[in-house]
């Protein structure tokens, strides 16, 4: 079949050339291109081949006409390129596109407490079919509820404050991520854990807190006073120091890897093994985890599943504004264990500042270990 382009005297193809092509006829091909259901899985098949066969591009504009939806959909992030949000933020692009749907991004900047409001009014002015909230700070403004969206939203791990009359909710999941980090230590026999945490305005730091706190209230365990990072490393090497100089420190969670880290290089400087003396245990499993040493144990973010189950929910409720709405389903919990954690020291630690070689262990012996629902991310 002769290929149809737009160069040379050969007009754009149009849907009726699709039709022609494909043996269907106009409203079978603004249903498979509006994505409508009551279409044959062989008819969709024809269609699409044929588009493609033609150089077929369905004009936006005619597509919000005939269907009444833009067929966008807003996301409002903070503008930081952090790991888990600039990951989530790549997951939601990608769910997104598999969808069907263009994304409009608006960062927010922190510090800014009219951000996520100013972002929401921008995005519904651009016609937006519904709006993703991947918000992680709490800056005591206005959320979507507050304005009336009349869109659908989904919030991404932050509070229900967050909602709207037609919100839905995914990826709230740290609290019980962190609460296995926590446990894992005290199964391996820590009398109590330490918590490096993140800052107090961030949601994410909140749930890793409070799973923290639960996993030793649980326990019936003592809760040692708390050291705040800001999730860069050279917090967490601060905080090392600051541990290390306190004693009696036997295991250490920290609220992301990159503090892990550097808490890491602090305990080492002062004379402390890893894990032999002092365990630590991380968040997020960034790539550059599995390559330090030691390797750092840590607990992976399901950004994946988080991102597609939330697009799933979201998509539903823009297609099918009067179904139900489905429940979220729970983000699988990956603890992946590696060579920075294990039983407390039996003998007296080292003093400070007497160096010892750190354990090094090869990466490539990582042991993922699965708990609660199947991993897929």
């Amino acid at each position: 079949m002769t290929r149809v382009g737009r160069r040379g005297d050969n007009p754009a193809p149009r849907s009726v050339d699709v039709a022609r092509s494909a043996g269907v006829s106009q409203k079978t091909v603004s249903r498979v291109f509006n994505g409508e259901p009551y279409v044959s899985a062989e008819a969709r098949r024809r269609v699409l081949d044929a588009a493609e066969q033609l150089g077929y591009r369905m004009n936006s504009a005619a597509r919000a006409l005939a269907s009444g939806r833009s067929r966008t959909i807003g996301v409002i992030t903070l503008g930081t390129t952090l790991y888990g949000p600039a990951s989530l933020l790549i997951r939601i692009e990608r769910a997104a596109r598999d969808a069907g749907y263009a994304l409009r991004v608006v960062h927010t900047l922190e510090g800014d407490s009219g951000g996520v409001s100013g972002a929401v009014e921008s995005l519904l002015e651009q016609g937006v079919d519904g709006i993703v909230v991947s918000e992680p700070i709490d800056e005591g403004g206005g959320g979507p509820a507050s304005l009336g969206v009349d869109v659908p939203v989904l919030v991404l791990g932050a509070p229900a404050t967050f909602g709207g009359p037609r919100a839905v909710a995914a990826g709230v999941g740290a609290e019980q991520l962190a609460r296995v980090a926590t446990e894992h230590l005290l199964d391996l026999g820590h009398t109590t854990i330490h918590h490096l945490a993140g800052p107090r305005r961030w949601f994410a730091a909140r749930d890793r807190l409070m799973g923290w706190r639960a996993a030793l209230s649980a326990r019936g365990r003592e809760q040692p006073p708390v050291v705040e990072g800001d999730w860069s490393a050279a917090s967490g090497y601060a905080a090392g120091r600051e541990l290390a100089s306190a004693g009696g420190v036997t295991a250490v969670f920290a609220a992301n890897d990159d503090m892990a880290i550097g808490l890491i290089g602090a305990l080492t400087e002062a004379g402390l093994r890893v894990p032999d003396d002092v365990s630590v245990i991380g968040f997020d499993d960034i790539p550059v985890s599995a390559y330090v040493t030691p390797p750092l144990t840590t607990v992976r973010q399901p950004f994946d599943a988080v991102a597609h189950e939330g697009l799933r929910l979201l998509v539903q409720a823009i297609e099918k504004p009067d179904a139900e709405p489905t429940p979220a389903n729970d983000p699988p919990v990956e603890l992946v264990v590696r060579a920075s954690t294990g039983p407390p020291p039996t003998r007296k630690t080292p003093a400070r500042g007497q160096r010892t070689a750190a354990r090094s262990n090869d990466p490539a012996h990582a042991d993922p270990v699965g708990h609660g629902s199947p991993t897929t991310a």
